[in-house]
């Protein structure tokens, strides 16, 4: 802009002599761009054509109908059994919570357009946060966008350079990565070895504070934390303990507490992180229960909670509202284990091996070979069964495996459809004889 008024002060053959050269710098920027472009264009083909060669590369199918037991996939015929969705109680479409969603909608609009503490929190946040409190037996809750904000959100606001922070190997990528942000000693411990945890306990016996982190239950793997010795180390070493519920929460326990409740440990774990995503509706949303200082400086420091826009009314409303059927009834997570029960004991008695707690919905079918999985999964949608091979970098190379999460909204039909499937498939593949 100043180019061109310094131009118009001067005749006019120089004003077509600048703005010729212009022009000609102007050309030869987007030269250099396209050909700059071209090049990264390369490169990302060859890293995706190394991913499609690897048998790993992930398609991803399109669902033309709401998440359910059962679903519509685009380019198959009728109905398809859903055996790969976190849906575990079957609410994502559950007429309640859909319903007030939409009420939510009309009281309250689409969204804040906002950060929460600028004009962004409703009365809608305020009672969630309390509903979510009551459910785990904590003092106070926060929410946020989703449970990878929480878990980046907090370790950096509660651990300083005088801390540590002694995390499972095996912890999910947003503990991961919400760790990396903290400026905290960082130690990892073996697997559910408690005996390597213990030690990294006694190796930082000076620090201010260690904080013990975990997943409750292991996503991939399904398997759950050991958590009441845990705790117990954490007693004898004072330190705190952190748990992600996200495989936990709604479902897992006789009334849906999570990994506290199913060990019977009543309040022993300091903070838990979780999500609304999965069991409590499966829209979004995530949050962080326990002390209320906490909770307090999260809201004055957690930078995923000051920059991040508010959790739209309608996800507060749905999650609420399954909340709510949750802790009247706990019918729903006694079928959940009802289910699980069923899949797994006739998977194991046709010759499959499953890793995981026996008890836990989440069932991996291990396979091996990142083509098998694939192939297997193709399969199965063939017969009417929606499930997905997993494979590196998700799970470790030769450990594919096809994940099947059990929901309450299964029926006995269902489970019986879907294991009559692997069986067929497995003998044809000679996975089983």
């Amino acid at each position: 802009m100043a180019m061109m008024n310094s131009l118009r002060k001067v005749g006019p053959a120089v004003q077509r002599y600048f703005t010729l050269i212009h022009q000609n710098v102007l050309s030869l920027n987007q030269q250099r761009w396209t050909a700059s472009l071209a090049e990264t264009r390369k490169l990302l083909d060859k890293e995706l054509q190394g991913i499609r060669e690897a048998g790993t590369f992930k398609s991803e199918r399109v669902i033309t109908s709401s998440q359910g037991p059962s679903i519509l996939v685009d380019g198959s015929q009728g109905d398809i059994l859903n055996f790969c969705a976190n849906n575990y109680l079957g609410l994502s479409n559950h007429p309640a919570v859909v319903e007030a969603g939409k009420k939510a909608l009309d009281s309250h609009g689409a969204g804040l357009s906002s950060v929460r503490f600028i004009c962004g929190t409703q009365d809608i946040h305020k009672d969630l946060e309390e509903k979510i409190a009551k459910f785990h037996g904590k003092e106070d809750a926060i929410l946020y966008i989703s449970c990878f904000d929480a878990n980046a959100g907090i370790f950096e606001v509660l651990m300083s350079p005088e801390d540590a922070i002694i995390s499972d190997e095996l912890n999910h990528a947003s503990i991961i990565d919400g760790i990396r942000l903290s400026k905290a000693q960082r130690l990892r411990y073996k697997h559910r070895d408690l005996a390597d945890l213990e030690s990294h306990l006694i190796a930082t016996k000076d620090c201010r504070q260690r904080l013990i982190v975990t997943d409750g239950v292991f996503s991939m793997d399904g398997n759950v934390a050991p958590l009441t010795d845990i705790c117990d180390l954490a007693d004898k070493h004072n330190a705190m303990v952190f748990i992600d519920e996200c495989h936990s929460t709604g479902f897992f326990g006789p009334t849906g507490r999570g990994t506290e409740e199913y060990f019977g440990l009543d309040g022993r774990v300091d903070i838990i992180n979780s999500t609304l995503g999965k069991a409590l509706g499966g829209a979004a949303g995530g949050y962080t229960a326990g002390p209320k200082q906490l909770v307090d400086l999260l809201r004055q420091r957690s930078r995923p909670y000051l920059f991040s826009n508010t959790l739209p009314p309608p996800v507060v409303a749905t999650a609420s509202k399954a909340l709510d059927l949750v802790m009247e009834n706990t019918d729903l997570p006694k079928k959940v284990l009802t289910n699980t029960t069923r899949f797994r004991t006739r998977m194991n008695d046709a010759g499959f091996t499953l890793s995981g707690d026996p008890e836990h919905p989440i069932c991996p079918v291990m396979l091996g070979d990142a083509r098998l999985a694939s192939q297997f999964a193709d399969q199965m949608l063939e017969r009417g069964i929606y499930v997905i091979g997993f494979s590196f970098p998700v799970v470790p190379k030769g450990k594919a495996r096809i994940r099947v999460q059990i929901s309450a909204s299964h029926t006995e039909q269902d489970i019986d459809r879907a294991v009559d499937a692997f069986i067929d498939i497995g003998r044809k593949l000679n996975v089983i004889n």
